[in-house]
């Protein structure tokens, strides 16, 4: 399986990083070994001082396609999950200022914590779907898939375009504002409406 991931897919998060807000969507990818499980805990790359959290919605592939329209892309996912990006913000702007890939910043292993999945059927609307990061106790940050900026069928047609979705595939699809850097001893815990789906600590 493959974790493709998308950038800058809430407005204001996009503005906390002094980044443009892009016109289509900007996508990454990591590895199965960033995938960390059963909230398993974190453990803090010696390589960065400033690794960051970005919750995120995942949505979890359901079966193969490529060239896929828009309007057919609801039924490439039937189940969505919270997960965490986990960015080494230092290294990432090092490679950002030489324009290099972002991969050593966001694709290490453990980087891609990742819950257990619910089916999409369970909420009303998958566009009116809030989910929150607590670190410590403390509300960090929140969203709700209303501000997306590209709606989860227009990502499944764009990254099918370029790359084949397979069964099991997960999407990353953005991270709404109040990044912050996270440490040794924190614990985070992520919240789909109101069901805890992530409880797991740095170490």
């Amino acid at each position: 399986m493959k974790i493709i991931a998308i950038g800058r897919n809430y407005a204001e998060h996009a503005k906390e990083l002094n980044n443009p807000v892009p016109t289509t969507p900007v996508i990454f990818m990591k590895p199965d070994t960033a995938l960390l499980k059963e909230n398993k805990p974190f453990y803090h790359p010696d390589f960065s001082e400033d690794v960051h959290h970005e919750i995120e919605l995942v949505l979890k592939i359901s079966k193969e396609g490529k060239h896929i329209s828009e309007k057919f892309a609801a039924n490439y996912y039937e189940e969505i999950g919270l997960g965490i990006d986990f960015t080494a913000r230092d290294v990432q702007a090092r490679h950002k200022e030489k324009g290099l890939p972002w991969e050593l910043a966001k694709a290490f292993d453990g980087s891609a914590p990742v819950s257990t999945f619910v089916p999409k059927t369970k909420f009303e609307s998958v566009y009116d779907i809030n989910f929150k990061l607590d670190i410590n106790g403390e509300t960090r940050q929140q969203g709700n898939t209303r501000d997306l900026l590209f709606s989860f069928e227009s990502i499944i047609a764009f990254v099918s375009k370029y790359i084949t979705l397979k069964k099991g595939d997960l999407i990353f699809t953005g991270t709404p504002p109040g990044v912050s850097k996270v440490k040794i001893g924190d614990r985070l815990e992520g919240y789909l409406e109101d069901e805890k789906m992530l409880d797991f600590y740095v170490k």
